[in-house]
């Protein structure tokens, strides 16, 4: 390895990225962490972890550090960094080579927020931190050159926010960032469970039922799966089959939330780069944009055609990596914000 590693991380709601220049995405894992409440120590951390959501004695608790896009848990999170990167270089290295890091996060964040993902990362083990607001990361990592005065929009529906934003000459010009993304889908798939069906599921089941035969756009061949919960009623174990226009009716609430954060930011678009984006369309990216028919909603509801980016899942910590090899610009553009952050 050389000298002093540059690495870019997507720190998700749901999942956590990372890139290391040179090498490409290296580690893919879910934020989750699992903790000993009596003694305080990390049991698991990531996918080991994620498969004790929902299963642990009462001793146990499965936590995820991040809510909505944002660190909820501080020192959690910071832990959980510190492990990741450890994985990735090895504890040894990064006693010797402390890291350059860019992590990436929501456009709507408060300075606090900033702060606390920047202190981190720091805390972690970085030699240096930039951040990158996330519909820059994903338009760098949709392949989209924002250098240039042309209009791009980029929706961006990750594990807790949507990012939707309109980027012009490298910058954000009108933007919003909503908590409604693949946890509220999850949420709710797991209300309408226990109002149609009287039957509770866990987060799982609910993720699961949103990848498999989640809609939220008529399909031609209606598609089901079953799955198991607990009677409400009977308090046994159930068997339920549950079809696709089901989930399409559970998701309608917050889809319409995201097609209204998308026109309100067309709203606000000025009328040049309106005219560039109904050209060149929208650009869709996160593991939300994956749900049957995302696209073809918002092509109907706005006019405008919608392209789901090529490694939708990876375009953020994609875009967070290239940009990692822009750092010169970067550096000179963040010298006056480090400034406001140093303070």
């Amino acid at each position: 390895m050389g000298l002093g590693l540059d690495i870019g991380i997507d720190l998700g709601t749901a999942t956590v990225l990372i890139y290391v220049k040179g090498r490409g995405i290296v580690l893919q894992e879910p934020s989750v962490v699992a903790i000993d409440k009596d003694t305080n120590k990390f049991l698991a951390i990531g996918e080991e972890a994620r498969r004790m959501l929902g299963r642990t004695p009462g001793n146990i608790v499965a936590i995820r550090p991040l809510r909505d896009g944002v660190i909820s848990d501080y020192e959690i999170t910071e832990r959980m960094l510190r492990y990741f990167i450890n994985k990735i270089c090895g504890s040894h290295y990064l006693k010797l080579f402390r890291p350059r890091i860019m992590v990436c996060v929501p456009s709507g964040v408060t300075e606090v927020e900033r702060r606390a993902v920047f202190d981190a990362a720091i805390q972690a083990g970085a030699r240096k931190t930039y951040l990158i607001e996330e519909p820059i990361a994903a338009a760098i990592g949709a392949g989209i050159d924002i250098s240039k005065a042309c209009g791009s929009m980029v929706v961006d529906v990750g594990g807790g926010t949507t990012d939707i934003a309109v980027i012009s000459l490298g910058g954000i010009v009108v933007s919003t960032s909503i908590k409604v993304a693949g946890d509220k889908f999850d949420e709710h798939i797991v209300r309408y469970m226990r109002k149609k069906h009287n039957v509770m599921i866990g987060e799982r089941t609910a993720e699961e039922l949103k990848i498999n035969i989640g809609t939220v756009y008529p399909r031609v061949q209606e598609v089901s799966m079953d799955i198991r919960g607990r009677n409400l009623v009977s308090g046994l174990p159930k068997t339920i089959t549950v079809t696709s226009s089901e989930i399409m009716e559970a998701l309608e609430e917050p889809i319409s939330s995201v097609v209204e954060a998308v026109h309100s930011v067309l709203e606000r678009t000025p009328p040049e780069l309106a005219a560039d984006i109904s050209d060149r369309g929208i650009v869709m990216t996160g593991g939300g944009s994956l749900i049957y028919g995302l696209d073809k909603l918002l092509q109907e509801k706005t006019g405008i055609n919608v392209i789901i980016a090529d490694d939708a899942i990876s375009c953020v910590a994609l875009g967070t990596g290239k940009a990692l090899d822009n750092l010169e610009v970067i550096e000179q553009s963040a010298m006056a914000e480090k400034r406001v952050i140093r303070r």
